[in-house]
């Protein structure tokens, strides 16, 4: 199974930008379906988008799609997620996850991944 941990979350203004990093280990991420998550206190755990390897598609979530953007550096087997124009709503743990590239449609359903993150903390003031 591959391991992640996530990293570069903190503090923003609305408007700003921040990156988040989502190293994988003990396989290569290239294997994988991986998403974004996030959970703001007293929420559900929800979809921000997912690169899906089956189809090699990104999908977002309506509330993030034109702000913020996956990517990945194979070499570094890494998964990023690039958030800008941040706003307030967008506070919350944010989680990489990794699973079957054979899930299809279900890449929107946290149910779906096998593999999590620690989650980072992203917070945004207005």
């Amino acid at each position: 199974q591959v391991q992640l941990v996530e990293s570069g979350g903190g503090l923003a203004q609305a408007g700003g930008s921040l990156r988040l990093s989502c190293a994988a280990s003990g396989r290569s991420f290239i294997r994988y379906t991986m998403g974004w998550f996030r959970q703001a206190p007293g929420k559900e755990r929800d979809f921000v988008g997912a690169f899906t390897r089956s189809a090699g598609t990104t999908y977002y979530a309506d509330s993030v799609k034109g702000r913020f953007f996956i990517f990945s550096e194979n070499a570094k087997n890494t998964v990023y997620l690039q958030m800008n124009s941040l706003k307030p709503e967008d506070t919350a743990v944010y989680y990489c996850a990794a699973g079957a590239p054979t899930m299809g449609w279900g890449y929107r359903r946290a149910e779906k991944y096998d593999s999590w993150g620690q989650g980072t903390q992203v917070t945004v003031s207005s």
